[in-house]
Formats: C-alpha cells, structure tokens, sequence
C-alpha cells in the first residue's frame, strides 16, 4: 500500500511539518509513503478551453492543453491507494494553489465523463481507458488556518475528491494554529488521520477486488471524521433558497431541507433521489451525459453564424488592457 501526502503551504512550514507527522504515522501502520511539496513543481491555471471535455465527449481519452507537471502529478495520484493533502487558509477556504489543482482535476478526470468516453473508444477504437482510473481511493484533507476564520475550507476541500469520485476518510481544519507543531493534541490527531487513511485504503482496496471496473456503484461510506449534517456526505455547508426552506448540500449537491433534530440541524432528503450525489457513479453517469449533450451542442454551435456574428460584435467591442510585464 502507498500513501501519498501533498503539502501546499511554504517549505518546511506547518504544512509541511503537520503533513510529515501524518505520514509518518502511515508508514508505522505499515504503508509506503510518499511526500510532495506542491510548490516544488510547476501546475499552470486552468484556462477553461474546455479541450479536456470536448476530448472526452469525441472519444479521444484524456487531454489538456497545459503542458506543466500536472499530468505527472495526475499518475503520482493514481500510483497512491490513499491521499492526503494539507493546506494553508488564507481567506476562510482552499488555497489558490489548491483552487488549481482542483479545477485541473476538473471534468477532464471526471468518472462520469471518463465512464462515457471510455465505452465510446471500445466501440470506436476496441480499447477504452486504462481502468486504474476508475479505482476508488482513499483521501483526506487538512487546512491550518492562522484565525478562526477558516469554515468554507472543508467543502473547497472535499470538491477535489467530488470529480474521481474518491470516499473522502477524514476532512477538516486547525484554528488559531500559527504553532501547530507545538499544539500536542493536533500532532496525535494529525497521527489518527495518517493511520485512519492507511485504515481506509486497505478496505478500499479490498472492496475494488471485489467490484466491476470501471461501472462498479459503490455508495458505501469509508468516513472516519465527525458527523456532518449530511447524512451522505457528511457537508456542513448548504445553500438555502431565499424564501423557501428549500437548500442543497453544496458539496453532494443532494436537496433537501435542514431541520432541527433533538437540538441540532440535520438535513433530510427524498432517500428515493441519493442516486443523484454527485459522489456516486450513478449521479455521475447523469452528470456526465448532461456535459456529454452541452458540449456537444456547443460545438454544433460553433458552426452557426448568428453565434459567429454576436461573437465578433463584443470582441470588437474593446480591447483588453495588456499586462505591464508583457508590454514592450
């Protein structure tokens, strides 16, 4: 078994410290470890050229335009049976280094998509995708924050896990944590975290023997975090319907209501609708026929010349301000 731990903070700083604890841990329970400082290596922004979708949607396997170490970093994550990654929070949530790394993994390593494009080139091709993507994984997540103003990281956090469909095992966060390293109780749940992730990926690993690759369903639960108010996903963030009581699970995407049970809110869904969690293979598929249509719609679109034309009105509209760096 192998673990892989990311840090995204500054070198050897808390991030780097805290996430070495965890790893360390991992390697006592067993595990092979590996450990990656992400600004160690070069991830360029996602451009939103939608190559990776439209790639995916034509039968043409996985693709990106950017040509940086992301792909690499990509094949370190599927090498891994479990993930960690630790992140500084700057403004209450992921950092823009995470923010990146999460819009990369993006539609283009989306199962629902993949699942699509990947029956699309056996018809076409006779080989699909190479079915290791479709594993499930073990991956957690920890943001160490300076204040106490850090409860959004958890679902930015978690949304990376949401686009492979990986079972997150725990997610959460350290306040008011400038000297984490000396905060004894936050280095032993930072050792319970390495060896609930070593835990997990053992009985995913398990489980994968066990399951049909690459259209296998697997709704069970490797969660070993507090209790969320989600009850499938365990999210603490929800977006409430000015007017209603209607909300949705930011994270899972479920909607519900939240309601108040013996003191405390829970959310409460049509259990009939938890094939639509965006974690699941089943929401997934949906999802991913969803983009399949739009992009495919999109495209036929491009031919047409209305679009053409009210596209070449607001280009000419004005011009963007260039960059004082690339002036002349």
């Amino acid at each position: 078994m192998k673990i892989l731990g990311v840090s995204l903070g500054t070198k050897n700083g808390n991030n780097d410290t805290m996430c070495r604890v965890a790893l360390e841990a991992a390697r006592d329970a067993g595990a092979e470890i590996e450990f990656i400082h992400a600004f160690d290596w070069n991830f360029d922004y996602c451009t939103g050229c939608v190559a990776c979708s439209r790639a995916l949607v034509m039968g043409k396997g996985m693709v990106c335009t950017r040509k940086d170490d992301y792909k690499a970093f990509y094949e370190k994550l599927q090498d891994a049976d479990g993930v960690l990654f630790v992140d500084p929070i700057f403004e209450s949530g992921g950092s823009g280094l995470f923010h990146t790394l999460c819009d990369r993994m993006g539609p283009g390593h989306d199962s629902g998509m993949m699942l699509g494009a990947h029956f699309q080139m056996l018809q076409e091709k006779g080989q699909g995708l190479d079915p290791r993507y479709f594993r499930q994984k073990a991956v957690s997540f920890v943001g160490i924050g300076g204040s106490d103003w850090a409860v959004r990281v958890e679902t930015d956090h978690a949304m990376l896990a949401m686009s492979p469909g990986w079972k997150v095992v725990n997610n959460e966060f350290f306040s008011w944590c400038k000297d984490v390293i000396m905060q004894d109780d936050k280095v032993e749940r930072m050792k319970e975290i390495g060896r609930n992730l070593v835990e997990a990926a053992r009985e995913i690993m398990e489980d994968n023997e066990k399951m049909e690759i690459p259209v296998a369903e697997n709704t069970k639960s490797y969660w070993k975090g507090a209790e969320g108010a989600c009850p499938h996903c365990q999210g603490n963030n929800f977006y409430i319907y000015p007017g209603t009581t209607r909300c949705v699970c930011e994270l899972c995407g479920l909607e519900g209501t939240l309601e108040i049970v013996d003191g405390a809110f829970k959310f409460k869904f049509d259990p009939a609708e938890e094939w639509r969690a965006h974690d699941i293979i089943s929401g997934k598929k949906a999802h991913g026929e969803d983009i399949f249509e739009n992009e495919g719609r999109l495209m036929d679109l491009g031919k047409d010349p209305e679009f053409k034309a009210r596209k070449a009105y607001y280009t000419a509209v004005i011009e963007p301000t260039p960059a004082p760096s690339k002036e002349a």
